[in-house]
C-alpha cells in the first residue's frame, strides 16, 4: 500500500528518495485559515503538499498583503526554499487555503538529496522556475491590469484550487488578497454580477460561466 509521500511524489521521485524521505518528513495536517508559515520566522523544514491548497502572500509597507501564488498536491515553495537554504528569515506568509496535509522535510536533507537523487534536483529548480514565472505574472496583473479583470481572474484561480464554482470568501478577505478595499470590491463583484458572470449569494460567490460549463458538459 502506498504511503502519502509516494501518492503524492511517486510519478516525480525515484523509490529510493521517497524510501528515504519518508522516515524523516513529518506530516501535518492543517485546516482552511490556519498560517502555516510567517513574516520573518526562520524555516528549518520545507514544505511538500501531499493534499490541499496553501497561498503564499507578500506583505507590503501598509501591512495590506498581496497573493503571490498558490501551491497544490505535488508542489513546494520557492520561497520556503531560498529561505531553507540561506538560513534567512521568511519573507512571505503562508495561509492554507483549504484543508489538507503536509510533509515537512528537516532542511539538514536538502543539499545532500540535491547531489544524489537527479529526481531533486530536477524537482528543486523547476519549482523555482514555476514559482518566479508565477511571481512575474502576480507583478504583470499588478502593474498592467485593471482591478475588475484581476478580481474576476482571482475567482477563477479560486475555483480551481477548490474544484467547485462556489468561491466561499468575503468581500473583505478577496479584498486582503488582492490588496485593495472592501469597498471597492464589492462594487467590482456587483458590477461583474450585472454582467451575468457571477451571483451574489448571503455568504459566497458562484460563478455563473463556470456553472453553465458544468452543465453543457453534463448534457444538463
Amino acid at each position: 500500500m502506498k504511503g502519502p509521500i509516494e501518492e503524492a511524489y511517486g510519478a516525480i521521485f525515484e523509490p529510493a528518495l521517497i524510501d528515504e524521505m519518508a522516515p524523516v518528513a513529518k506530516l501535518v495536517a492543517f485546516k482552511a485559515g490556519d498560517m502555516l508559515i510567517d513574516i520573518g520566522k526562520y524555516i528549518r523544514t520545507m514544505p511538500l503538499l501531499i493534499s490541499g491548497a496553501i497561498k503564499i502572500m507578500r506583505e507590503d509597507l501598509d501591512k495590506g498583503e498581496l497573493v503571490l501564488y498558490f501551491i497544490e498536491k505535488g508542489d513546494t515553495c520557492a520561497m520556503t526554499l531560498a529561505c531553507c537554504m540561506g538560513d534567512t528569515k521568511s519573507e512571505i506568509r503562508a495561509v492554507a487555503e483549504t484543508d489538507g496535509v503536509v510533509a515537512m522535510v528537516p532542511v539538514s536533507y536538502m543539499e545532500t538529496w540535491v547531489g544524489k537523487y537527479p529526481s531533486w534536483r530536477a524537482f528543486v529548480f523547476s519549482s523555482y522556475n514555476n514559482r518566479f514565472n508565477e511571481m512575474l505574472e502576480a507583478i504583470d496583473n499588478l502593474a498592467f491590469m485593471k482591478m475588475d479583470r484581476r478580481l474576476y481572474n482571482y475567482l477563477l484561480e479560486a475555483a480551481k484550487i477548490t474544484s467547485s464554482d462556489v468561491i466561499n470568501k468575503t468581500h473583505q478577505e478577496i479584498a486582503y488578497a488582492l490588496n485593495s478595499s472592501r469597498v471597492v470590491i464589492s462594487r467590482l463583484l456587483k458590477a461583474l454580477e450585472n454582467e451575468g458572470k457571477v451571483k451574489l449569494n448571503r455568504n459566497n460567490i458562484e460563478l455563473l460561466e463556470l456553472t453553465k460549463t458544468s452543465r453543457r458538459k453534463a448534457g444538463t
